[in-house]
This record gives structure tokens, C-alpha cells and sequence, in this order.
């Protein structure tokens, strides 16, 4: 090796040496972070957002009463109909024969309950003429009782008078008996009068039921039967056939479906805005009045959240508006004024001095992160409310798995500003 090799070699190492001596005082470099900054808001709204459909306040489903096949249809699908308009007929040939026929039962009811009462007059006339009778005969029995013990008349007569007094007394009997068989009759005879009657008042329901008419005033927002089809009506847990829906659409509700981890949050009488696909650029205020108090049923095999319904009543509805358009409402839920946020993903949670976690927030200072301690409040969108900051503290959000590790003091490069 010659002198200038050795030369050279020894200055790269001291240049190497220097280096590293540098750049060991410099220290780490510090990880790369997202920083944004705490911003003093003039209102700060929390709302809770969810999606669902339009529906009337006040329907109908039309189902029948009756069972049969539907001879007239005379509406249609968007048709307006008035309270008490015919929107269907059932066959009603089956119902006017129970009519008919417990029409018929009544009248002979009634006939053997007329029958009935002729017989008590009978038969009281019958108890009438036995009684006089039955006081004659008695004279007549005193009268040869007197004469027989005088000697004057034989005995037999006195025996002839006494059994025509029994015989007497025998048809007084016989007459009262006919009178209670008679009642009796004729009480029977009314008891099912009564009864007839009341099968007439369900067959003349049946029957006045296979008119089917509109309870309410509306249109007809969903018709489900053709004429010629067959309706049945529900039986225990078979539901019965629905013929069509009739809607008010005076007044217009959207109904939402808000997950469980926001429901107790909700209020009645909180303010809401409402928009639909089919109505772009236009936005509907309402107000919420009613919030579901049991979760909705459970659909699919990997369903986990729950979600409750609740319904927003539009102030002012378009006339436009139909039942089952899609519609996504946001909820006020609280709402502040000057409040200083931050966004949500820069709070964090950091074991405190007592052993109880501490929430807070990492500053960005001098090239470090510092941790500092903040109280939070209500959650708006992607912000939420705190206390114990200064207005435009630039502070650390992100990247969250850095977040997650990162601890008082660690060395942070910023990399970008929100």
C-alpha cells in the first residue's frame, strides 16, 4: 500500500467520525404527523344523521272483513276517494243468503212467540171458567153435605157432589199447568228471538261489509287486488288479504331508522332537516315526534346493530311528495355558541398520575409532542367541544396508529396542517 492510499483512508474515517458525531448530537429525526388546529366556532351544532322514507301521518290499510272474490274495484292506484266512498265489492250473493235466512228464523221465532201467547190467553180462560166451575160444585158439595146429614138426600148424592168438586178442583190445576207451559214457551220463544236477532245484525254486518269503503280522505297510494281476485281474511297468525293503502297526504313524516349508539341522544320536538334524491337541492325542516321505544326487528343472519325508528314530521310538505321515497334526515341535537373545537381523532386517552385514564390532546412544540389535559363536550360531525386549549393551539392528529403509542415528548415532524 502506498503513502497517499494510507492518506486518504485516514481522512475518510475522520470524515465519517465527524459525521456521526453530528448527527448524534441532532438526535432522532421524529416520525412524520398530521396537525390541525383548535378553532373557536361561533355555533357548534351535534346532530345525529340517519336514512329512511317518506310516509303519510294518517293512512289505511284496506283489508276485508268478508271473504270472497272481488266483483268491482272501481278506484285506482292514485285515485282521490272521500271518507266513506265505496272502493271495493265483494261477492256478496254467500252473505245476503245468511241474511235472508236469519231473517226468516226471526219471523218464525216470532210466530211460535205470538203461538206462545195465544196459548197463555188460552189457557187462562181455560184456569177462568175451571175456577167458577170449581166454586159451584163446592156450593153444590156444601149444599147436599147439609142435606145429607139431615136425612134428606141419600148419600151417594153427597158422594156425586164431592167428586165433582175434586174433578173440579182437578181442572183448576190442569189449567194453571197449561198457563206455565205456555209462559214457559213463550219464553223460550223470545230467548232465541233475541238470539236470531243478533245472527241477523252479523249477517246484515257481513253483508254491508262487502261494500268496502274509505275510512279516511285520501288517495290511494298502493293497490294490491285486481277484480276477480280472491280476499281472505286473517286467522290467528295468518294475516288477512290488504286490498290497497290509503294516504292523507295533508301531513308528510319521514321515517328513519337511527342506530342504537345515537337514539339516547334524540328528543322529542328537536329540530331536523330532511332531504330526498328525488327532490335535489331542496332542503325540509320538521321536527321529531316520535322516537321508537323497542329496536326494530333484527334482518339478516349478520345484522349486529340495532336500530330504533323514529319519525320526523315535515313543516311545510310538498304536494309532490308520495309514500316510499328515500330520504336521509339530520337531527339537532344540541347546539352551542363560541365554543372551541378540535377534531375528533386528535383526543386521546393517557393513563393519569392516580392510576384513572386522562383525556387530552398532543401539541405540536418545538419538533415534540406534548400531552395536554382537556375536557370535552358535545360531538359535531368530525369535531368535537373542549375546554383548556388556546385558540389556534396547533395540535397532533395523526396518523392514528401513531396516536396510539405516542407518548409526552416523543420527536414529531409535521407533515401536513388541517
Amino acid at each position: 500500500m502506498t503513502r497517499s492510499t494510507l492518506t486518504f483512508s485516514a481522512v475518510a474515517i475522520v470524515a465519517v467520525g465527524t459525521a456521526a458525531f453530528f448527527v448524534s448530537r441532532r438526535g432522532p429525526s421524529g416520525a412524520d404527523v398530521d396537525l390541525g388546529t383548535a378553532a373557536q366556532k361561533a355555533t357548534f351544532r351535534s346532530s345525529v344523521t340517519a336514512s329512511g322514507e317518506i310516509v303519510a301521518t294518517r293512512y289505511a290499510d284496506i283489508g276485508s272483513s268478508v271473504m270472497g272474490k272481488v266483483v268491482a274495484l272501481p278506484v285506482r292506484e292514485g285515485d282521490r276517494v272521500k271518507a266513506g266512498q265505496v272502493l271495493a265489492r265483494i261477492d256478496a250473493v254467500p252473505a245476503q243468503s245468511d241474511a235472508t235466512s236469519a231473517s226468516e228464523q226471526v219471523n218464525a221465532l216470532q210466530s211460535e212467540a205470538r203461538a206462545a201467547s195465544e196459548q197463555i190467553k188460552s189457557a187462562q180462560s181455560d184456569l177462568t171458567a175451571a175456577l167458577a166451575r170449581e166454586t159451584d160444585v163446592k156450593q153444590q158439595l156444601a149444599r147436599a153435605s147439609a142435606l145429607a146429614k139431615q136425612g134428606l138426600i141419600p148419600a151417594s148424592e153427597q158422594d156425586a157432589a164431592k167428586a165433582a168438586a175434586d174433578a173440579a178442583a182437578a181442572q183448576v190445576s190442569s189449567a194453571r199447568a197449561s198457563i206455565d207451559r205456555a209462559t214457559q214457551t213463550q219464553a223460550a220463544a223470545t230467548g232465541r228471538i233475541a238470539q236470531a236477532k243478533a245472527q241477523l245484525r252479523r249477517a246484515d254486518d257481513a253483508l254491508a261489509k262487502t261494500s268496502i269503503v274509505s275510512p279516511i280522505d285520501g288517495i290511494v297510494s298502493r293497490l294490491r287486488v285486481r277484480e276477480g281476485e280472491m280476499v281472505v281474511i286473517g286467522l290467528q297468525n295468518q294475516p288477512g288479504t290488504t286490498l290497497m293503502t290509503i294516504s292523507d297526504l295533508g301531513q308528510i313524516d319521514a321515517e328513519v331508522k337511527v342506530a342504537e349508539a345515537d337514539v339516547l341522544r334524540l328528543a322529542i320536538g328537536q329540530a331536523s332537516t330532511v332531504t330526498l334524491e328525488a327532490v335535489p337541492g331542496r332542503v325540509f325542516t320538521g321536527k321529531v315526534v316520535e322516537i321508537g321505544a323497542s329496536a326494530l326487528p333484527v334482518t339478516g343472519a349478520g345484522a349486529a346493530a340495532r336500530e330504533f325508528k323514529v319519525v320526523v314530521r315535515l313543516d311545510r310538505p310538498d304536494a309532490g311528495l308520495r309514500p316510499g321515497l328515500t330520504c336521509d334526515a339530520e337531527i339537532v341535537t344540541s347546539e352551542r355558541a363560541n365554543v372551541l373545537t378540535v377534531p375528533l381523532q386528535s383526543v386521546v386517552l393517557r393513563p393519569g398520575a392516580g392510576g384513572a385514564d386522562v383525556t387530552g390532546v398532543f401539541l405540536f412544540k418545538d419538533g415534540k409532542a406534548a400531552f395536554t389535559a382537556v375536557k370535552t363536550g358535545v360531538i359535531g360531525g368530525l369535531d368535537i367541544e373542549i375546554s383548556g386549549l388556546s385558540t389556534g393551539a396547533s395540535v397532533i392528529t395523526g396518523p392514528y396508529q401513531l396516536l396510539r403509542t405516542m407518548k409526552d415528548g416523543d420527536p414529531v415532524k409535521a407533515a401536513k396542517t388541517r
